[in-house]
Formats: C-alpha cells, structure tokens, sequence
C-alpha cells in the first residue's frame, strides 16, 4: 500500500515537470520553424505529447473560460481534436452573446469532436473535416459543409477548409502519425 502511494504521489509531483517539459520542447521546435532557423532537408518530430502539452498551453485567453481539456489526437495522416467547450461563454468573449433560445440549448460544457483529414505536399496542405461531434450528436456530409459556410467561414474568414493553402516556413510536408507529426524542412 505504502508503496502504491509513494508511487502514485511521485506521479502527481512530477506531471507538471513533464507537461512543462514537453510545452518546452514544442515551443523550442516551434519557434524553429516559425523563425525559418532549421536547415533545409530537416526533418522536425513534434510527438503527441508536445503537441497536446503546447494545444493546452496555448489556447487563447479569450478562450480559456470556455474551453476545458482540448486533446489532440493523431492517426496517420490525421488528427483528431476535442474538448469541453460551452458555447454561451464562448460566443459571449467573442463579442456577440447568443440570443435567449440558443442560450437555453447551448448553456454548459458540451463534448465537442472534431476529426479531420490532413494531405500535404510541395509546401501545401489540404484540411478535410471528415466529421464533428457535439454531446454525441455527430454532424457529416451536407450538414457539415452547411455549418462550415454558414457558421465557421463568416466568423473565421480565412479558415482553409477543404482547399489548398501554404504551409509557410519553407516546410515541405507534414507526416503525421499516431506518435507526432514529423514537419519536413524544404529548400
């Protein structure tokens, strides 16, 4: 039993070491990238431990009080987003309260989803929603691109969905698999 506890509380002291440590490293590469330092023909692997500790640590302030746990989670040439999001509070910080009716259904934290496609290649990507989910309630095909053009793009208008875009920062490709996404450095 004693052991158990040692254990357990040896675990909680040093999470907050390796979560920091991983914002760190991800910052690190991160900035590598953005700043246009890393060599060409550089392959840099940002591990799903990184990506997840930077997602958390990043998140806007404006959105902070409405966002709880985002997650990312990868596949092979996928990713996979979710969090605790309430909509109300969301919408509230972004300066435009919703009214009484979707106040009343959207009130509270809801499971949100949102698992997407990612191609990339010759220093572009292209970013297809396969599928969100809100409190189990899965939204696809002509639903989803009714939600994206009438709900997503006014508010972000420079939101690449379904499109190609440049990457930037002389990256080549991005792999993406289960362990990280490996971002590969071109000319």
């Amino acid at each position: 039993m004693w052991r158990t506890a040692t254990a357990l509380a040896l675990f909680v002291i040093t999470l907050p070491a390796v979560t920091g440590g991983d914002y760190r490293s991800a910052k690190r590469k991160i900035d590598q990238i953005q700043t246009d330092r890393a060599p060409s023909g550089t392959r840099i692997t940002l591990t799903a431990n990184e990506l997840n500790a930077w997602v958390r640590a990043e998140v806007p302030p404006s959105v902070r009080g409405a966002m709880r746990s985002p997650t990312l989670e990868l596949g092979y040439g996928s990713a996979t987003g979710s969090a605790w999001i309430d909509f109300v509070k969301l919408r509230t910080a972004q300066g435009s309260p919703p009214g009484w009716l979707l106040r009343t259904l959207l009130d509270g934290e809801h499971p949100v989803r949102v698992m997407a496609h990612v191609r990339s290649g010759a220093g572009r990507a292209v970013v297809d929603v396969q599928d969100v989910e809100i409190s189990g309630f899965e939204i696809s095909g002509r639903a989803l691109d009714y939600m994206v053009r009438n709900f997503l793009l006014p508010r972000y208008p420079n939101a690449k969905i379904g499109e190609p875009f440049e990457m930037g920062h002389r990256i080549e490709r991005l792999d993406i698999a289960p362990a990280g996404v490996g971002v590969v450095i071109g000319k």
